[in-house]
């Protein structure tokens, strides 16, 4: 049975490339009070740190951080051995479940994990053939790729099941690592979405750079069909930064001027019973003969009329 026992925080060092980030937020103010006042109820999982000194954090980073905001010097762990692939999944599995994540938490989630489960499978097969060695033939060169296409296939079908996903967003949010880091911070604030993310990220890295430099500049951010134009421009080795200004230059349905009206500063003029569709054909009606009016007003002010 593993043991709980108190370790200094700054033993505690955060785990590799950890993609989930710790914010200073609401949530974390709230953690820090409440381990004021009652400690930290659930202990931290950390591993020997295998890069130096002390332990690495498996599960706990919020925990470690807020505790320190407390100004504790101690925390409660749980010592387990693993290896850095059970690291991976055991670290990813514990953070997956909170709410709010951004699609760059989950995207290099899921990445490391599809990764560390690729890598298992790869030993588990490798164990197997070495124990069945003296009992059967060596497997050929195209036995072995089979085997290993196999294992990766299951791997993804293993993770969308396990997240609750289906393959095919899991490989999307997979693609969202190959943006550069200024793009992808624009997906997590909710400037660029999701599926538009996803077709940019076919963009070599110096396009994207391009890419956002002309956003930056513009002050704009291409459609769907902007974004598949500049993937097929970059496949097609056609894609620069002329071609860039080009694609976001063109109007797009959302950036049409709109005039907006309150609803209640019209409310006294329409029948009650009066659906918002009605009240926008009326409005569209009464501007229509109005502008019908001034033509006919016009033409008939013309010398010779």
């Amino acid at each position: 049975m593993e043991k709980i026992k108190n370790v200094s925080i700054i033993e505690l060092h955060n785990f590799r490339n950890h993609p989930f980030k710790v914010e200073t937020n609401v949530e974390l103010c709230e953690l820090m009070k409440s381990i004021e006042k009652e400690g930290v109820l659930v202990p931290l999982l950390v591993r020997t740190n295998p890069y130096g000194d002390g332990y690495e954090v498996v599960s706990g980073h919020r925990r470690k951080e807020a505790a320190k905001w407390a100004g504790k010097t101690e925390v409660p762990v749980v010592v387990r051995e693993l290896d850095d692939d059970q690291a991976v999944v055991a670290m990813v599995d514990s953070n997956l479940h909170r709410e709010n994540l951004k699609p760059s938490e989950k995207a290099f989630a899921y990445r490391m994990k599809l990764e560390a489960m690729k890598h298992q499978g790869k030993k588990l097969t490798t164990n197997n053939d070495d124990m069945t060695l003296a009992q059967v033939e060596p497997m050929s060169a195209d036995m072995e790729t089979v085997d290993i296409v196999s294992n990766v296939m299951r791997s993804n079908e293993r993770l969308a099941r396990q997240a609750g996903e289906s393959v095919a967003q899991i490989k999307r949010y997979i693609r969202l690592t190959y943006l550069i880091p200024k793009i992808l911070d624009m997906v997590d604030d909710g400037k660029i979405a999701f599926t538009i993310a996803v077709e940019l990220s076919y963009l070599k890295e110096e396009e994207q750079y391009e890419l956002h430099a002309v956003m930056d500049l513009e002050q704009c951010t291409p459609s769907l069909s902007q974004a598949n134009r500049l993937k097929r421009l970059s496949q097609s080795g056609k894609l620069d930064m002329d071609a860039i200004y080009s694609v976001l230059e063109e109007e797009k349905p959302n950036q049409r001027e709109q005039i907006k009206i309150r609803a209640d500063v019209l409310a006294d003029y329409f029948p009650d019973d009066f659906t918002p569709k009605q009240k926008v054909e009326l409005i569209e009606k009464l501007v229509k003969e109005w502008h019908e009016k001034q033509v006919y007003r016009n033409e008939t002010k013309q010398p010779g009329r």
